[in-house]
This record gives C-alpha cells, structure tokens and sequence, in this order.
C-alpha cells in the first residue's frame, strides 16, 4: 500500500530515496541531496548556485517571501544572487490589481537585495484557491568559497544569528491569542518587517569573517529539522545546548498559548552555521559588533552521537512543521 504523506516537506528517508537515482554530469558540484539548499554546476569559468522554493500560504507580502526565501538558499551556500524567475498562479476570480500587487512587491523585494528579475510564468488557474508564488533563484560564487552542508566536521561549532522562530512567530501572531498583551502581539506580527526573514547580510558577516564549513536556513521544521538536516548532510551527529537558543519572548509566548513546540516551528529569518572551532568567538564578535543577535548552541559530534540536548533528551524529530500541525488541529 502507498504511504500518505503529510502536510509538509517530504520526511527525510522518502526524499532520499526519491533522489538516490537522479542522474547528474561532470559539471553538478551539488546536486540534489537531503539537507542541501541549492544546487552548484560548474559555469563559465565560476560556479553558478540555483534555488527553486515555492510560497503556497497567503500573505499579503507573497512576492518578497518569495524572494527571500529563495535568496536565503544561495546565501547558505556563499553565493551571492543574482536573478530571478517567478511562477505566479492565481486563482479565478483575480483582477488585474491582484496581478499587480504581486509583480510589484517581488520587484521591490529583488530591487531591495540587487537582484534582476529576469523572467517566469503568470497565469490564471482553477488549481489553486489562494495566489501560489514559485521563485527560482540563480546566483554566483567562487569554487574555493562554495559552501555545502556536507562540509561540517566533528568538533565544529554551531552558531545561530537571529532569533527563533521569526517566520513562524509571526504568521502565529495571527491567530486568537486570548491571555497575550495586545503589545505582544503586534509586536509578533511586525517580525517579517523587523527584523525580517532574509539571510544575506548573516551569511555575508559569517563568510567575511571565514572558517565556515556549513550553513543552513531552517525553514519547515525549525532549528531542529535544521540541525538534523545539516548533521544528515555531514554523516554527523550533534549536542545542543538547549538554553543557548535564542528564542523570541514573541515567539516563546505564542507558542505556550497554542502548545506548539518552538523547535519545530518554521524559523526563517536565522542562520544556523557550523564554523570551524577556532572561529567561533571571533565569529560571535562579528555578529554581536554588527547588531545582530547571535549564540553558540552547540558543538557537531561524530555519528555515533546522535542528535541530543546536553541533558542526554534526544532533539525531538518533526517530520512536518509546528504551524502545518496547529492548523490542521484546528480544522
């Protein structure tokens, strides 16, 4: 019998299975891979990085969701984006200012970061019942800077810039919130303007500073599918510090209220990055002289060393985002 999937990203033994014949040249560098962000092939003379993320839920900022999330994708891997294509699918019914609400935010997203919007596909269709924006991000970088999440060794130092969870926390903020201060709230619902769910400038400071050997954007399934991702990635293991994590006081208080599980709660907006141990202070110094929040949460471990807390509490597994859970819950 076919195995039902879930609301969510594929669980993580389906899409490695699913990938393990995909066939790839002498130029793919990465290809596709459980724990990877982007893809890297060899071009003219560089190293080209692609993305591909879609933004299903609706929001009234679809078009820079979805250049930000696709922008964090080359981020991660030491690029730098340069050009994007778009799929926009929106349902009957949409009239032509619909149409233009999204081209202009993903041209003021693009235009925010120096990207060129260079192309992709609009239609009108009965598939969909909200507007679907499917990005596709092409960016740059130099081989010997190229970034992979296979790349984190045993005794690396795991480092997070920005709080937990930004993205969740604020889509959250939406919901009935009985008990939370109005303040709170709001406060909550401003995340994706302040401090914002891009990435770049995090993984510009981390990569200027030097010593990375991986990053990763934890989007569905939070900082803890992250770890796992990147630990997957390495054939690693890691130990984290459960207290070092810093979590939103927003994020800390909503999730309490609706029981969601912060760890698993979709966290775009932080960087997780394994660094080269000698680094790490420095690293932190960086991030902390440049405004930005940032943690040592931990340390990688060989794969005989599970994925655990430093009180031997296994880190929990979520094979589908907090937020896909909660509001399944509440059908």
């Amino acid at each position: 019998m076919s195995r039902k999937i879930q609301t969510g990203k594929l669980p993580a033994d389906m899409l490695t299975r699913l990938l393990s014949g995909a066939h790839t040249d002498s130029r793919v560098i990465i290809g596709p891979a459980y724990g990877e962000d982007a893809a890297a092939v060899k071009f003219a003379g560089g190293v080209l990085v692609a993305a591909a993320d879609p933004i299903t839920f609706a929001t009234d900022h679809i078009g820079r969701y979805a250049v930000d999330v696709n922008a964090n994708d080359i981020a991660v891997m030491g690029g730098i984006p340069r050009h994007f294509l778009a799929t926009i699918l929106l349902p009957q019914g949409s009239d032509e200012s619909d149409v233009k609400t999204v081209f202009n935010d993903i041209e003021r997203a693009c235009h925010a970061i120096d990207v060129t919007l260079i192309g992709g596909h609009t239609e009108i269709t009965s598939a969909v019942n909200s507007v679907v924006v499917s990005g596709c991000m092409i960016g740059e970088v130099d081989e010997a800077h190229l970034i992979s999440n296979q790349g984190a060794r045993a005794g690396d130092a795991l480092l997070i810039a920005g709080p937990v969870a930004v993205e969740g926390t604020a889509i959250l903020a939406n919901e009935p919130l009985p008990g939370l201060s109005v303040e709170l709230v709001e406060r909550a619902r401003k995340l994706l303007d302040e401090p914002g769910i891009g990435v770049l400038r995090y993984a510009r400071i981390a990569m200027d500073c030097g010593g990375v050997r991986a990053m990763h954007d934890p989007t569905e399934g939070g900082l803890a599918t992250a770890l796992r991702e990147i630990a997957g990635a390495s054939g690693n293991g890691a130990v984290i510090e459960r207290d070092a994590i810093p979590i939103l006081e927003e994020c800390r208080a909503i999730c309490e209220a609706l029981s969601v599980d912060p760890m698993g709660l979709i966290a775009s907006g932080s960087l997780l990055i394994a660094v080269e141990p000698t680094m790490s202070d420095r690293m932190l110094d960086r991030f902390n002289d440049s405004g930005v929040v940032a943690a040592h949460i931990g340390v990688v471990t060989g794969p005989d060393c599970g994925m655990h807390f430093t009180d031997g509490v296994e880190l929990g597994v979520f094979e589908r985002d907090e937020i896909a859970r909660y509001f399944d819950s509440c059908k």
